[in-house]
């Protein structure tokens, strides 16, 4: 271990944050990185444990506690607490093919799982990861891998989200020739166009691309595998193809009809506008400007406007973030499910996953700005109240109670919120199906692709598949877990055997 008596020695140090008043003029991160010096120490604070939980992804009362990459964290904390950031590197990249894109987005399991967090504070895996890995950028120790020899094998993936990506990778490192198909116009999948660009900067997704075309990974953009391109085309240029195209069919609610009410929209299309709008300035594409943005001509514009967000999780979130950025005269935010306790409860002990209130930076800025929490629990939208025109003017909100798995409206409870624009974030009910069909695959119930258990090949000969397309709506990181493991099986299936580390 770095140092036997760093975790008495010194506090945890998050990343610092840049004022809310300040940060919220623009889109730009706003985690602000501790000195070589602090980040070294937070490295020795690391125990490396007899069990290091933190890498172990166990699984209790149905919960995972613990990176589901089996992240060698122990090793690279040591590594960095005695500046040995090239050797820290090496361990990190052994089980992780995107550590800048979970050092973001990450919801931490691993530190919900730090031995440290039991009675005190838990180690900052997250931040000492984003570290390492810019840490690498910065001083030239990240190069292009080419692999040395190509197997002659052909493999498409359709979907460039964290799963796509991390199968191409791991395939193309073991020398089969990838081609990623993307039906948008930049790759990334959610990550690009479903997380806002003050949590995941989209330079960062754009240095990853570069990275992996000059390896020998090809992209090809702006094509819809099952509509643009038979699925025949496909299985007849290709030894193997992975479907890992997400699970974006966006959950409704109940009278919300997108065609006949205007204001309402699903969560993902609203910052899908946002994000692209932004990149589309930067790039220099159309006649444009960064400083005509707040004209909202050409993306879902808050400016000004009444908001309610549907949907207590991260995509809600990024949904304030993203209106407050906007210009928002207020938001508020609902959820179905009761309030959280701040603190643990007896029965939800260390190493579990802390079902506890969670205050992320969007509800932050809320708070700040306008004086209050944004989130209302236990409530839900009844009925929408329009102008002659169609467009949404207010929202009746009612209570409601569980019985059991059963959602009721509390009578009697019903009030009337201004609303000029609704955004959906309720989740996702599995894949857009009409991918799945073109190839003839099978679908669960939960409608997601239906392959035997522990495994990623589909119903059909030489298809496979991985991320939320296989397991539903998910985290990042297990996408990219799935997408290694989707790729070793793949492998095996072509070579008979492999050498694609999973875990």
């Amino acid at each position: 271990m770095g140092k036997a008596t760093g975790f008495l020695e010194y506090e945890r140090m998050n990343n610092i944050d840049v004022p809310v008043k300040e940060r919220v003029k623009n889109f730009k991160e706003f985690h602000l990185p501790l000195s070589d010096k602090e980040r070294m120490e937070q490295g020795a604070r690391c125990m490396d444990c007899g069990v290091p939980f933190c890498q172990s992804a166990m699984r209790l009362k149905g919960m995972v506690t613990g990176c589901p990459l089996h992240n060698l964290i122990p090793e690279w904390n040591d590594a960095l607490y005695h500046g040995h950031a090239e050797h820290a590197l090496s361990r990190l990249i052994k089980t992780s093919n995107f550590p800048e894109f979970t050092g973001r987005v990450c919801p931490a399991l691993c530190e919900k799982a730090c031995i440290n967090g039991e009675h005190g504070d838990a180690v900052t895996v997250h931040d000492n990861e984003l570290y390492i890995i810019e840490k690498a950028f910065e001083q030239g120790y990240i190069k292009p891998r080419i692999p040395m020899v190509r197997s002659g094998k052909r493999v498409a993936v359709v979907g460039s989200g964290p799963a796509g990506l991390a199968a191409a990778d791991e395939l193309n490192h073991r020398g089969h020739s990838v081609t990623v198909y993307e039906r948008d116009d930049r790759i990334g999948g959610l990550l690009m166009y479903g997380i806002p660009n003050m949590k995941l900067d989209k330079s960062v997704i754009k240095r990853r691309r570069k990275l992996m075309e000059d390896e020998g990974v090809s992209f090809i953009t702006g094509v819809n595998v099952g509509r643009d391109i038979p699925a025949d085309e496909l299985m007849r240029d290709y030894d193997a193809v992975i479907l890992a195209c997400g699970a974006k069919q966006a959950r409704s609610l109940k009278g919300a009809d997108l065609d006949k009410i205007s204001g309402i929209y699903y969560a993902v299309d609203f910052l899908k506008s946002t994000t692209k709008s932004l990149i589309d300035r930067e790039d220099g594409i159309g006649d444009r400007s960064v400083s005509d943005f707040m004209s909202g001509k050409d993306f879902i514009s808050a400016k000004g406007k009444n908001v309610v967000v549907v949907g207590g999780g991260d995509t809600g979130n990024d949904c304030i973030g993203t209106v407050i950025r906007h210009g928002c005269k207020s938001v508020t935010a609902l959820e179905m499910m009761p309030e959280p306790p701040k603190d643990r409860t007896e029965g939800n002990p260390w190493p579990e996953w802390p079902k506890v209130l969670k205050t992320d930076y969007g509800h932050e800025e809320a708070i700040e700005l306008f004086g209050h929490d944004p989130r209302i629990y236990e409530t839900t939208v009844k009925d929408y109240i329009t102008d002659k025109k169609g467009n949404l003017k207010k929202i009746v909100t009612s209570k409601v109670a569980f019985e059991g798995r059963n959602m009721k409206l509390v009578e009697g409870s019903e009030q009337e919120i201004p609303c000029d624009l609704l955004l959906i974030a309720a989740g996702f009910t599995g894949c857009e199906s009409y991918t799945a069909e073109a190839f003839g695959v099978e679908l669960t119930e939960r409608n997601v692709i239906k392959t035997t258990q522990d495994s990623y090949h589909t119903s059909k000969e030489r298809i496979f598949t991985a991320g939320d397309m296989h397991r539903g709506q998910s985290l990042v990181v297990w996408a990219i877990a799935e997408g290694r493991a989707c790729a070793a099986e793949a492998d095996e299936y072509l070579m008979g055997f492999t050498n694609i580390r999973v875990s």
